[in-house]
């Protein structure tokens, strides 16, 4: 019997993304000719613009996905769906198993073998795996047209018969995935970007992008390529001098995230009575409690004369790349985890599959 592959139609509010794409089925039920077989529910790719056409066109068929073999989401499942899912099914998805330990305990009481994308390694090996920084670059790309269209000003310099126009200011806090997608889009887009980080290592990739770095003299490096924990007064130190140089720039996106913890306060309500009237703060990390002090999760508030924008899920507001990248790195985590022949071949001794599981999984097993 040939391993099948679920793709089901996500139930989360907004999400609009679909965890495969017909060119990712393609891939996978003509790589393995009669060993693979996937079934997708019908309209999971209608959100992401992709028709069901297109999906029994690449070789899937339309049906019931959640009783196949490997079940590929793109957020964790409701309860509900925790329910259809049969004991030994596959699962993979962004499961958030730190914050969502109710979630992972469920799938674990159900028997459900479950891999969490966000558990991936970050080795070499997994890049073609890793949905947080493909995702991310997405965010990212996204959260500066959205400062963009906020902002009560060109974001380019423009020289008119009226005069000239200078570029608009950008500070992105952050120097990850997200944040350097930011800064290159902000380049892109004809404003003046400079980046932030702890870690100012990551200076040279800033300048990569063709923004600036900035400098505010405190050195947090660690071992390992981490930042370390800055003592109290070193933090201190940090907030001032962050929050002085914020009241310089027209628009702040922030990007800092700790996995499973809430998400550090770097602009204050200060900071933000400092910006110029009509500024713009978009803050990536607010359904983790946001990097501004003045930050409302999912929505847009104006403070002092500046919009705090925390949008939810930036990602699926361009579902149809973002679905295409996300279906990539699902893909070569599926094709690790069946075999040539088209068998589930769970090898927990490989640091990909060990790290990724989050429930029913022991490692040794093959």
């Amino acid at each position: 019997m040939p391993v099948t592959i679920g793709v089901v139609k996500e139930s989360r509010a907004g999400e609009r993304r679909v965890a495969l794409v017909p060119k990712l089925v393609e891939r996978l039920v003509r790589g393995r000719p009669g060993k693979l077989r996937v079934v997708v529910e019908p309209g999971a790719g209608a959100a992401a613009m992709v028709p069901d056409e297109l999906y029994e066109k690449a070789g899937a068929e339309l049906g019931d996905p959640w009783g196949a073999d490997i079940v590929l989401k793109v957020a964790k499942p409701s309860d509900d769906e925790i329910a259809k899912l049969a004991h030994g099914t596959v699962l993979i998805g962004f499961l958030d198993p730190l914050s969502s330990k109710d979630t992972v305990a469920k799938l674990a009481d159900a028997g459900v073998v479950a891999f969490a994308v966000e558990s991936i390694p970050r080795i070499s090996r997994a890049q073609a795996m890793d949905a947080l920084s493909s995702q991310s670059s997405v965010a990212g790309y996204r959260a500066v047209l959205l400062a963009a269209s906020r902002l009560p000003r060109f974001f380019p310099m423009l020289t008119t018969a009226a005069g000239t126009v200078p570029p608009a200011k950008v500070l992105v806090l952050g120097a990850g995935v997200a944040g350097l997608q930011a800064l290159a889009t902000a380049k892109r887009l004809g404003a003046q970007p400079t980046g932030y980080d702890v870690r100012p290592e990551v200076a040279d990739q800033v300048r990569s992008v063709g923004a600036q770095f900035l400098e505010l003299g405190i050195d947090a490096t660690g071992e390992g390529g981490y930042a370390r924990e800055l003592t109290d007064e070193e933090r201190a130190e940090q907030q001032r001098r962050l929050t002085e140089a914020i009241t310089r720039f027209d628009a702040v996106i922030t990007t800092a995230l700790v996995p499973g913890r809430r998400a550090p306060t770097l602009v204050t309500a200060d900071a933000v009575r400092g910006m110029p009237p009509g500024g713009v703060v978009v803050d990536l990390a607010g359904e983790s409690g946001g990097n501004c002090e003045l930050t409302v999760p999912g929505q847009d508030v104006v403070a002092h004369d500046v919009t705090i924008s925390a949008p939810s899920n930036l990602a699926a507001e361009m579902p149809a790349h973002a679905s295409e990248l996300y279906a990539r790195n699902l893909t070569e985590l599926v094709e690790l985890l069946v075999d040539d022949e088209g068998a589930l071949a769970l090898d927990f001794s490989d640091e990909i599959v060990a790290g990724a599981c989050v429930a029913g999984g022991q490692k040794g097993d093959g």
